[in-house]
Formats: C-alpha cells, structure tokens, sequence
C-alpha cells in the first residue's frame, strides 16, 4: 500500500490466505480447485519471479522450492502466469469462491487487491456463477488447533515480558509514549515485529477514550494509567489490557473499581462455555456488571431494576463488547452468532470508565475455551493488585 511520495506501508499479509499456505510474502495468489480433472490442479500457489535486481534492493524471494517447503504446495507458478492458467481452471467449472473481507466492523473504503480481481473476473466471465469465500473461511478459522494454539501462547507470553518490564518503568512522570517505547523494545528484541495493534497507553482522563492512541501525555501521580497493548508473533497476536497504578500504589477508591472489574472478568470467564450464544453471554456480562456498579455506588439499586432491558444506566459505565475472537486478526472472523464451543480463543475485556472520577479502568485476557474448562493464555501475566504493587516496589 502506498504513502506518500514513493513510500509504501510494510506488507501486512491477507489473514486468510495466509492460513490457508503460510507464504507471507507480497504479491502471492492461491487458487485451490478441489474437484479437477488434474490433481496437478487442486492446489496452485503464484508467487513473484525474482531476480538480481530485486534481490539487491528488496532481499531475497521466494523460490519455486522454498515455497513448496513453506505451504507444502507442489504446483508453484509465477504470477506471470495467473491469466492463462486462471483462464484453462475456469473454463472447466461452473462456481467461482472468490474472497472478501466480510467482517462486520471492516472498513471498505480502500479499494482491495481482491475488489478489483472480481471486477475483472465477472467481466471475462459473465456467466460463471459466483459464490463467497469468506463465510467458508470463517467456519475454517473459528476453532484453532494446536499450532494455532502454540503461536497464540507464544504472542502471549511475549506481551508477559512487556507488561513485566512496564511494571518496572512506570512512575511518575514518565511519558506515554515512553512507556510504549518499552514495550516495543521486549517485543521486537523477542523476534516479534512488534505490536499486534496500534498500542493505547492512557493515563488519568486518556484512559476513558476506548480508541485513545496518541500516547503523548505525561503519567501524573495519583493517576492510572492503562495499557492495551499485545504482541504479534508469526503473524498470530496476543490482546492484553492491564490498569496500574502510575505510582504503584492503588488508593482505595482506585482499588475497589479494579478489583470490581477484575470480578466480572472471572464471572465471564465461567460462563464462557461451550453452547452460550455470544448475544446471551453478553447480556449476563452486563448483569455482571450491573451489580459491581450497584457496589461501588455509581447506580441506584432501584434505578437498576427499573430500567429498560438496555441496560442504559450500566451503558454509562461500560459501553463496550465484553468479548471478541482472537487468531490471525486481532478481532477474528467468526460465523455471526456462532455458539462459544471447544476450540475458539476469544478475549474477555471488562471495563468501568468513571468520567466525574477521571478514571478508568480495563483488564483483558485471551482465553481458550476447552471441553472441560478454559485455559487462560495469560495466566502468567500479573493481574491481582497485590501483585502489582509488589512488582511496581521491586519487592517480588
């Protein structure tokens, strides 16, 4: 994608071809035809033809044999040769899949790569019929198995270093955007390319802003700062929220909001289960919550049960998802209100945003849900405030 002047952004690979050959390299097409005639057919991987000038400026590419080791794809071509051999594929069938990026939130503006292939595809052929890919794809990546699983832990435990080294560098005074700084630093010096999203380091009021990423401000004393922040690890990312204290001390107040929040999050993993629609679980996330806000007297318990079943009073103080996938995208693909089942990693997110008290508060883990019961990614990384605050003094 290009910049400005004669910049490009660095090559963020398409998630679901990736998934499906692991070549994470620019420019690279996969047709898969799993009814042809030729078995020679059933799976075709384009890559770009080197050469010495491009070796010098850009590095080395792939070879036709480096590329079958990578994706276990023997039929490797050149994207040379995508029309003729597109054009001899497609005259032997009647259905083309081709892909879309169909999530729900996804921001379409920017015409694709793929947007212009349909474009040229349906006008050459006019009278194929065309079907979507992407709800396919969607069933494909909704579970993970145990690769999958392994790079997930493995993003997760480099965000664990980052957030370990942030506890001992936060204090008052410091700036936002250093604490980002060391946060890049652990995860690029373990082999991560670094963040898997653009990071949200707020302090004090910065951290009612759910999108907030300037991260320019100075961490105040008395303040908390919270940090939403995960690593990227062979493509497969890590999203991890984390509230502290800037001077490593919860006041009370600060204490009994975390600790409230941190409550939800543990009611929410238990429900978390096989079979629960995302809908309903959200909805008993909300109930969760509802009671903490009761606790901590920011609602009325008789306002609470006189309000529309929207909730509006809680919405105040939680106006966010409690859940989303987790894999190859930050927020994953998933069939639309597919039932939580064995296998699909999601994170759980709670949060309290006290805008008269200029504090906010959110803590998030990546979870895996199992036939029996859940496996937390995060388990390692610090999230008692006692634990904290230890850390933070350099007492544990």
């Amino acid at each position: 994608m290009p910049t400005n002047a004669d910049g490009t952004m660095s090559l963020s690979q398409n998630t679901d071809l990736y998934y499906l050959c692991g070549i994470d390299q620019e420019e690279s097409v996969l047709a898969l035809f799993p009814d042809a005639k030729n078995p020679a057919d059933r799976e075709i991987l384009f890559i770009r033809e080197t050469n010495e000038h491009i070796a010098i400026w850009e590095g080395e590419k792939h070879s036709k044999e480096k590329a079958t080791a990578l994706s276990g794809i023997n039929n490797i071509q050149w994207t040379s040769q995508i029309d003729a051999t597109l054009h001899r594929l497609i005259l032997q069938t009647r259905n083309i899949y081709l892909n879309t990026n169909e999530y729900v939130r996804a921001d379409t503006s920017v015409q694709t790569r793929d947007s212009r292939f349909i474009k040229n595809c349906i006008a050459k052929y006019p009278l194929h019929n065309y079907e979507r890919l992407a709800p396919l794809m969607h069933r494909l990546r909704i579970r993970k198995d145990k690769e999958e699983i392994k790079m997930l832990q493995q993003a997760c435990d480099i965000t664990e270093s980052g957030f370990r080294r942030a506890l001992n560098f936060v204090k008052p005074g410091v700036g936002e955007w250093e604490v980002e700084a060391e946060y890049a630093h652990e995860f690029i010096r373990h082999k991560s390319k670094g963040f898997a999203y653009t990071p949200i380091i707020g302090s004090g009021k910065n951290a009612l802003c759910l999108h907030y990423m300037e991260n320019n401000q100075i961490c105040e004393d008395g303040a908390m700062l919270l940090m939403d922040v995960g690593a990227e690890y062979g493509n497969w990312n890590a999203d991890m929220t984390r509230t502290i204290p800037v001077n490593g001390k919860f006041s009370d107040r600060q204490r009994a909001v975390y600790n409230s929040v941190l409550t939800v999050m543990r009611k929410c993993n238990e429900i978390m289960r096989p079979g629960i629609l995302p809908a309903d679980y959200q909805k008993k996330s909300v109930e969760f919550m509802e009671q903490e806000l009761i606790i901590l007297g920011l609602i009325n318990a008789d306002d609470a049960r006189n309000q529309s079943d929207d909730k509006p009073l809680v919405k105040k103080y939680f106006m966010h998802g409690t859940s989303h996938h987790l894999g190859l995208d930050v927020h994953d693909v998933s069939p639309s209100e597919e039932p939580f089942a064995a296998g699909m990693v999601l994170t759980i997110e709670p949060g309290i945003y006290i805008r008269e008290e200029n504090m906010g508060v959110r803590l998030e883990n990546n979870i895996l849900i199992g036939e029996t019961e859940n496996i937390d990614l995060m388990s390692n990384i610090p999230i008692e405030a006692a634990e904290i605050e230890a850390l933070m003094a350099g007492t544990n």
